[in-house]
């Protein structure tokens, strides 16, 4: 029997020689200076939860980021817009009650099954935006479009122009909570939203309505909640948000446009 063992020293001991130049980049044998193969760095760093991530998740993760240091809670007094479906029948109550609590004024702006895609092709954001003059917007839209087909082609416009409509104002958009999975309509929200202005509702728990779509009262008074606590610590412009001591509270006005408005 052949004895292998001189051979898998060899090997072995070149093995260590790649490693160690790989390891030690910049040192030179005589005139000679070996280039580092990246062996050592491949082999050794550390990974980034983000490297293994699949696109959707990634955008999700860095629109929703913990900043390293949390941006300082704004304490001042804001008047708030609150604009989206019909998902704000159970939330605009609940984020009344902060309002409330924490010396804001809360406006909000119902547009029955309504989609990025009808505020986008309207001016009811700008025109809504002009006539109340918000420090700080709300906004939850996307529960309609959980199974729009080739979502990107058909919203990515719109969803920019609801950003570009609210421009420098600060905001957070509450994603749908999905009682389904989508088609794409939370990464396409994610991937343009500004880092820490997009909550992420999918994945959440809901008692739902007999629809079973829309949580009920208590269900999206928790949502609310979550959002709230949420902001402290991912949000990048965080306002005060202490718990209401009321469950629900009134907005100093509603406004409701039906399906069929443009």
């Amino acid at each position: 029997m052949k004895n292998y063992l001189p051979f898998w020293l060899i090997i072995f001991v070149s093995f260590v020689i790649i490693f160690a130049l790989s390891a030690f980049d910049g040192i030179s044998i005589g005139s000679y200076k070996p280039k580092s193969s990246g062996m050592y760095d491949n082999l050794t760093r550390q990974r980034s939860i983000s490297d293994d991530m699949p696109d959707e998740e990634k955008a999700i993760s860095d629109s929703t980021a913990v900043a390293q240091q949390p941006v300082p809670v704004d304490t001042a007094s804001k008047v708030i817009l609150f604009i989206g479906d019909s998902m704000l029948d159970g939330l605009s109550p609940r984020l009344a009650a902060y309002a409330e609590q924490n010396g804001h004024t809360l406006y909000t702006v119902i547009w029955y099954s309504s989609t990025s895609e009808r505020w986008g092709k309207s001016d009811k954001l700008a025109s809504y935006i002009k006539r109340i003059k918000p420090g700080y917007i709300f906004l939850c839209l996307g529960a309609n479009e959980l199974s729009v087909k080739d979502i990107i082609a058909k919203r990515d416009a719109y969803v920019k122009k609801i950003i570009s409509d609210i421009g420098d104002i600060p905001y957070v958009w509450i994603g749908p909570p999905n009682w389904k999975e989508d088609t794409g309509i939370n990464r396409l929200i994610a991937t343009n939203a500004a880092t820490g202005c997009y909550f992420k509702s999918d994945g959440m728990t809901f008692e739902r309505g007999k629809d079973g779509a829309h949580p009920t009262r208590s269900s999206a008074a928790e949502w609310m909640d979550s959002v709230a606590r949420w902001m402290p610590l991912h949000c990048s412009h965080p306002i005060k948000m202490e718990l209401p001591e009321s469950d629900f509270g009134r907005p100093a006005r509603v406004y409701v446009h039906q399906p069929d408005e443009n």
